[in-house]
């Protein structure tokens, strides 16, 4: 009997969705190289297919983002506290080179640093990547010098990043291969890939959604684990998870990728924990004593209070509003008219993650692009998403210019800084609810009006429910309501001739 994977490949090979077909904005977008394709176009002809347009799209954007990092690189880092704000290219590479011991070769974990942070305050495989780049820095010269290489280096490495992840999200919906595009041309993206070292753990995130997509859930399993390894935020994607497996009864293919989550998180965790435990601890012990921070409504809250929430009432506080979020998320799972897709809940319950977490830093919002370009891909709303993002971007850093630049206060004033993260929080509302309203509307899911049932749900594609609350699901309006073809519950969308066509 043949395997999910290679059914999907043969028998159902389908015929990709051409945006400048379907989505005004792209097609607007398109008169910049021609407008949308014609009828007479040949197609599926040329070596540019959409990955490696996308690939090489990313690698673009990402060299401009380092272009836009040039004052910093050229003086604002090392001269003057408020000149890298002003110029809106603060980085944290370049900084964290001496500050974390990596300019006098210390050991991070094993070896305790001078100063208030005792040891690195990152998860062990970030921990790796940056000793990595400490490794093919030359530790010769001034440390001006030194941290203008590390940085460099630091940014290569994580180009590689970039470009992993908008492949990954090219491929992980066959037949939507340009929605790569709102990874790639994500301006957001673009601003804060080289902020800090995020890039590692959404790259490893996106090949694990690519593995789930293709059914091979111990292979997603290991990436989400070593994702995990580098940033927490990838581990909520089990819990979704674990909700669509219930719904369909995929259980078998659930416990398999659990494993293989625990099993890669435990390798390289364990070294690290058993000789340097105390070092290991440090990520978990910032995270837990840092206080509020930038970007989130509780820093707002305590600007503006004469009592402001304590470090625990915040820490108890958003560890409820998360469970309760989750809750809601699983509950939207089983009652939903139709088996939400899991790109969907993984958006949804890493938005909630950020949203009520005491501490929304710019770079955040990389967590979330290769999720909402798989989770709502319509450029009018991630469009607006990233304006707000874009918004924030220099909204915070003004507000950095003004703390910093003394009696002058140039810049951004706390007022205006809490605007700032009023639009950031909405935009990302904004998102939510409109992927909310496409579980709860299926009809409205641009994916599934182009006739897909769950391109990135692997075994979930297609497959039958075996436990609902509520009423059972029903199927999707007729083709007249929609004017395109739909894919009927648990079914596959139509077989058509390939086409790479935008």
């Amino acid at each position: 009997m043949p395997s999910a994977e290679s059914t999907q490949a043969s028998v159902h090979e389908p015929d990709p969705v051409r945006p400048t077909k379907e989505d005004e904005v792209a097609a607007a977008g398109s008169e910049l190289i021609g407008g949308p394709v014609g009828r007479r176009a040949l197609l599926g002809r040329s070596w540019w297919t959409p990955v490696r347009v996308v690939a090489l799209v990313a690698i673009g954007m990402f060299a401009l983002g380092l272009v836009q990092k040039v004052p910093c690189y050229q003086g604002a880092w090392f001269f003057g506290a408020s000149s890298q704000y002003t110029k809106a290219c603060y980085s944290d590479i370049p900084h964290l080179y001496q500050g974390r011991g990596f300019a006098e070769g210390l050991v991070p974990y094993f070896d305790r640093l001078p100063g208030d942070m005792p040891y690195l305050e990152y998860p062990v495989l970030t921990g790796v990547f940056m000793e990595v780049a400490s490794w093919l820095t030359p530790h010769s010269g001034s440390i001006q010098h030194q941290e203008q290489w590390y940085w460099m280096v630091n940014a290569g490495m994580l180009m590689v990043c970039a470009a992993v992840i908008a492949v990954c999200v090219t491929r992980t919906h066959a037949r939507r291969p340009w929605d790569g595009l709102l990874v790639a041309l994500a301006p957001a993206f673009v601003l804060t890939a080289t902020i800090n070292w995020d890039l590692l753990a959404v790259a490893l995130t996106a090949a694990a959604m690519l593995m789930w997509s293709r059914g091979r859930s111990v292979a997603f399993g290991v990436l989400l684990g070593l994702a995990t390894a580098a940033k927490l935020y990838p581990v909520f994607l089990l819990g979704p998870l674990f909700v669509l497996c219930w719904r369909a009864g995929k259980w078998r293919d659930f416990g398999r990728a659990l494993a293989g989550v625990v099993v890669a998180w435990l390798v390289v965790n364990l070294p690290v924990m058993a000789f340097a435990s105390e070092g290991w601890w440090q990520f978990y012990r910032f995270s837990h004593d840092r206080g509020v921070d930038f970007g989130s409504f509780w820093l707002i809250w305590a600007q503006n209070s004469t009592s402001p929430p304590s470090t625990d009432f915040v820490n108890t506080t958003a560890t409820l509003l998360v469970v309760l979020c989750a809750l809601g998320i699983a509950a939207l799972t089983l009652y939903a008219p139709r088996r939400p897709r899991f790109a969907q809940l993984a958006f949804l319950i890493v938005a909630a993650f950020i949203l009520t977490n005491k501490v929304y830093s710019p770079q955040y919002v990389l967590w979330l692009v290769p999720l909402a370009a798989l989770a709502r891909p319509k450029w009018r709303d991630f469009l607006i998403w990233q304006a707000c993002e874009v918004a924030y971007f220099l909204g915070i850093w003004m507000y950095l210019a003004y703390t910093t630049s003394g009696d002058a206060h140039k810049g951004l004033p706390t007022d205006g800084y809490h605007w700032a993260i009023a639009v950031h929080l909405l935009g990302t509302l904004y998102l939510c609810g409109v992927v909310v309203r496409d579980i709860l509307m299926p009809e409205r899911d641009v994916v599934r009006r182009a006739g897909d049932d769950d391109p990135s749900g692997g075994v979930l594609d297609g497959a039958e429910d075996v436990f609902v609350l509520g009423t059972r699901a029903r199927p999707p309006h007729p083709e007249g309501d929609l004017g395109g073809a739909q894919v009927e519950w648990g079914g596959q969308g139509p077989a058509a001739p390939r086409s790479d066509s935008l």
